[in-house]
């Protein structure tokens, strides 16, 4: 689920950190500047592991800051496919299940990946299996808050950096926004015995 990823990055250190440890200051800056972030075909950072290297630091004509090239090991939130994970139900909409990790939401089990057959329950906005037993079918419902275990099958990045204006959008209405998309997302399945809720699969 975590990786270490080896990283280099250029740190402007501001003129009145200097009395701090070269090493805290670096820490500090990295963290403000990825933790929480999506790198492109990388992964949700989470935090720094250590700093493996340090280069000359330097301090440019006009700007009293410090600037070390810095060789560093972070940790990064990118599940391997096939892996399986445990996360709870955030809401259910005729697009799949919708799953959180608790610090990562932007995951979604899509319909022909649930336990089959599946229903959407418009009255109740919630996926049902309909899981059919020597008795007839019973309706097992994926409530929200529910903990569910499932396999990751695709991953989505998107570059969300900014960019200008295009021809066409100029000549476009200015009312029309453009529709924000999530820099990172998981595709997960529960289409397998022992996948799904974690109260379908408890033993007796």
């Amino acid at each position: 689920m975590f990786v270490l990823v080896e990283m280099v990055d250029t740190v402007r250190i501001p003129p009145w950190q200097f009395e701090r440890k070269l090493n805290d200051s670096i820490a500090e800056e990295l963290n403000k500047k990825l933790a929480n972030k999506v790198v492109y075909n990388v992964g949700l950072c989470i935090c720094l592991f250590d700093i493996t290297k340090l280069e000359d630091a330097y301090v440019f004509p006009g700007d009293g800051a410090s600037h070390t090239k810095v060789h560093f090991r972070y940790v990064v939130f990118h599940p391997f496919l096939d892996e399986i994970l445990i996360g709870k139900i955030k809401g259910c909409s005729p697009e799949g299940v919708h799953v959180s990790l608790g610090f990562f939401d932007d995951i979604l089990i899509p319909p022909e990946s649930l336990q089959q057959p599946a229903k959407f329950d418009e009255a109740e906005q919630v996926w049902v299996w309909e899981y059919e037993t020597e008795e007839g079918a019973h309706d097992l419902y994926m409530d929200t808050g529910e903990e569910i275990r499932f396999r990751v099958v695709d991953e989505s990045f998107v570059d969300t950096s900014p960019t200008g204006p295009s021809s066409a959008e100029a000549t476009s209405s200015s009312e029309e926004l453009p529709k924000k998309e999530a820099p990172y997302t998981l595709v997960g399945s529960i289409s397998e015995p022992g996948l799904g809720l974690l109260s379908w699969w408890t033993s007796s």
